[in-house]
């Protein structure tokens, strides 16, 4: 089972999936989607769970073959490949990655509102939009409140794997 990477998000969906499934797959860790999807195309390794931006273009061309999307719906972008749950491989099972824009705690509320609604603005842009749904991202620019509460939901759920994997970050 390749990863990007010890801790990322790659690797913890499959550990996830791992212990959910009660089956056994050895974990090779990379440094980063590149080299990971590199040895996946070339047999050395057997699978990856990987996020669609770095594995778009390879499943675009053939090169990959795509079985099921980890997050609760089917992606915008692979409309016909059906999540994990829909393809009874594991019901319920969802792993998703997100990304968001920090700032040093303390930083005035005033300025952090501007930065959310610039980004959301941004995102909401027409061509950045269409851009990342094509990459298979899912733009949001959700508020600082939202994105608390996301990081507090995520640390509860994944807090589980990292300790039964002892997966950490090199």
């Amino acid at each position: 089972m390749a990863s990007s990477g010890n801790g990322t998000s790659i690797h913890l969906a499959g550990e996830s999936f791992k212990a959910c499934n009660g089956i056994f797959m050895t974990h090779i860790h990379y440094r980063g989607p590149s080299p990971a999807i590199a040895d996946l195309l070339g047999g050395a390794t057997d699978e990856m769970f990987d996020n669609l931006p770095s594995a778009m273009p390879h499943i675009n061309q053939g090169s990959l073959k795509a079985f099921a999307v980890t997050c609760a719906e089917r992606s915008a972008s692979l409309p016909d490949l059906p999540t994990i749950a829909e393809a009874g491989v594991l019901p319920g099972f969802e792993a998703s990655s997100w990304f968001g824009l920090l700032a040093p705690a303390g930083t005035p509320p005033a300025v952090v509102s501007r930065l959310q609604q610039e980004t959301a603005k941004s995102l909401n842009l027409p061509a950045i939009k269409e851009r990342l749904l094509s990459l298979g991202a899912i733009p949001s620019g959700n508020t600082p409140a939202e994105f608390t509460q996301l990081i507090a939901v995520e640390i509860a759920k994944w807090a589980p794997v990292v300790k039964a994997s002892g997966a950490r970050v090199d």
